[in-house]
């Protein structure tokens, strides 16, 4: 099974079929936005052309929102789905948000939640959005916080989010910002628990395939069994093989075929096509897994060649201009220079 050549078409980095950011975000049920900057290329390049302009008017538009979901980290996600994958992964994420808030002993009544989340309907209705900074000093006015305090200023936020109070708004001088989800995002029928597992099992495999069950537990952050039922309710959408004593999965959506030959990519940091997986080997060996991404969950962006992860690069400025610098994990590693330059000048494209 030729894993990272499937992986490649259906991530949407060879041959991508959408020209749009909702539909590539949707096509990959979310994508892991960690690092607002990087994510916009990895969207940008999945897309059959596209600028930074494109990606950030369907920010700004509200079709693509960032925000907490399924693990306790940021993804995007589209505008459509947020709350019934809000509703599938909250409760996991406020235990995992009050986890942290004690242990940095920030412990946090559920009184005081309830009054920031009337101040953020307050100060944000209107189709307002307002900065991390510029909320923080409405709750320094309303006694709310003391200071401006980062680390309990994400508490009350992250928890926000999850009772759906707000999502990602406009972008504000290039800031990250916080608007009202009701007021962003149209409210839209719900749906059953079966049928939101199933929907991000369809997701997950039609564009993370050839996966395992392990795989889909780390990216979906769901617990064993309904991870399991959740692959049980699409069965006839998959394909089931044998290979290295694993079970892998293959959606009925997904393509096979494809050129792989030469081809090269500019991965940027907190790509779903390393972070999608709980297994990184088929595409990254692990005695290199300390350059791409370090113990404590920080990933640095690398170079795809062939599907296979084979060194760093990074964007530096010199005398007034930009460049990329690449280097590579292994001495004997090369790739044509022609391919390089045409994927460094594409990056460089993209952010004009």
């Amino acid at each position: 099974m030729k894993i990272p050549n499937i992986r490649l078409q259906n991530q949407q980095l060879l041959n991508p079929l959408f020209c749009q950011p909702k539909e590539l975000v949707s096509w990959l049920g979310a994508m892991q936005a960690q690092n607002y900057s990087m994510v916009k290329w990895a969207v940008g390049m999945r897309l059959k052309s596209a600028t930074i302009q494109t990606v950030e008017e369907a920010l700004r538009k509200g079709e693509i929102l960032r925000t907490h979901v399924m693990r306790p980290t940021w993804h995007l996600v589209a505008a459509e789905d947020i709350r019934w994958m809000l509703k599938l992964s909250a409760r996991r994420i406020k235990s995992a948000n009050d986890s942290f808030a004690k242990g940095y002993d920030l412990e946090i009544t559920d009184e005081l939640y309830a009054k920031s989340y009337n101040l953020l309907e307050k100060i944000l209705c209107g189709n307002k959005s307002l900065t991390k900074q510029e909320i923080a000093e409405h709750f320094c006015c309303s006694g709310i916080l003391v200071d401006a305090d980062n680390h309990r200023m994400t508490r009350f936020m992250v928890r926000a989010e999850q009772e759906g109070i707000v999502c990602s708004g406009e972008d504000k001088g290039g800031k990250y910002t916080y608007a009202l989800l009701e007021e962003r995002v149209p409210p839209v029928p719900e749906i059953t628990k079966d049928e939101a597992l199933a929907r991000l099992a369809s997701g997950y495999f039609r564009s993370h395939a050839p996966a395992v069950l392990q795989d889909f537990i780390w990216w979906s952050g769901l617990p064993v069994s309904e991870a399991k039922q959740a692959i049980y309710l699409i069965e006839s959408e998959l394909t089931a093989e044998q290979w290295n004593g694993q079970t892998w999965y293959v959606h009925e959506a997904c393509r096979t075929r494809g050129k792989v030959s030469g081809r090269l990519h500019l991965l940027p940091s907190y790509d779903e096509y390393l972070l999608g997986y709980k297994d990184r080997t088929d595409v990254l060996p692990k005695e290199h897994y300390p350059k791409a991404f370090t113990n404590n969950g920080l990933f640095y962006p690398v170079i795809l060649h062939e599907g296979q992860v084979i060194g760093n690069w990074s964007k530096s400025a010199k005398k007034g201009s930009a460049s990329i610098e690449c280097s590579w994990f292994r001495s004997n590693d090369c790739v044509d220079e022609t391919v390089l330059n045409q994927e460094k000048d594409k990056y460089m494209r993209f952010w004009q």
